[in-house]
């Protein structure tokens, strides 16, 4: 019995010496298994520098994206369609066989958008610099585009001033009016009433506009969606403290 007693006394002592060198798990709660730090833990500074590295990812994506050759003209969501003004124009020009014609100018129209939209970081740039705390909190908190309706408040009109000797010079460097003329020339010539000829530039500006903020916005939301879209630190912090 007397030694039956010791050996038990002895194998408690032993696994409680075992169990006392086994380290211990880390709460769920702690941030070495989350990854990331609770919202209540950004500062100010964090905010702003979040949202600044997201929009300034995004116009980078997006610039690159639509710059480049085809960058509008194969993107069916912001392709620059025959101008709804002229639409008279582009069927009358279709009826008498010169669909060649027609999709010659619409793909012109959206090399100049191509060409145009390549001027539009240092715009985007100078906005984001001026961003405040209330802006960064604002966009934060705004749900999906909130960035990209900020960068749009503050940059359509500049943007649309800037790209007017852009998109002039480019509509002559893809040599536009070759492409519009004869349409424009034909379709007044057999028409009695009003005589068509929109103001290219202006439509090819907008257009061109519109379609950047488009994939901006696609940008945007894939960081504020996608955790592999965070690409630095900074994203990881202030976008992984969104539930």
């Amino acid at each position: 019995m007397k030694f039956f007693l010791f050996f038990t006394c002895a194998l408690i002592t032993y696994s409680c010496n075992v169990l006392s060198q086994i380290p211990k798990l880390p709460k769920v709660t702690d941030n070495i298994l989350i990854n990331k730090p609770l919202t209540n833990e950004l500062t100010n500074d964090e905010v702003i520098s979040g949202l600044k590295e997201a929009l300034s990812v995004g116009i980078k994506n997006s610039v690159n994206l639509t710059s480049a050759t085809d960058g509008f003209l194969k993107n069916s969501e912001i392709k620059l369609p025959f101008p709804p003004d002229a639409i008279k124009v582009k069927e009358k020009a279709m009826a008498l066989g010169l669909s060649g014609q027609v999709e010659k100018f619409e793909t012109t129209l959206n090399r100049a958008a191509e060409e145009a939209t390549k001027e539009a970081i240092p715009i985007f740039v100078d906005a984001i610099k001026n961003m405040s705390v209330q802006d960064g909190f604002a966009i934060l908190k705004g749900g999906n585009g909130a960035a990209t309706t900020f960068l749009k408040n503050r940059t359509s009109a500049i943007l649309d001033s800037t790209f007017a000797p852009i998109v002039k010079n480019a509509t002559s460097k893809v040599k536009l009016t070759e492409y519009w003329n004869p349409l424009i020339t034909k379709y007044n010539a057999l028409t009695l009433g009003e005589k068509l000829n929109p103001d290219l530039d202006a439509y090819i500006r907008q257009k061109a506009i519109d379609g950047l903020f488009i994939m901006v916005a696609k940008e945007e939301d894939k960081i504020r969606l996608d955790p592999a879209a965070r690409v630095t630190d900074i994203l990881i912090k202030v976008f992984g403290s969104l539930k």
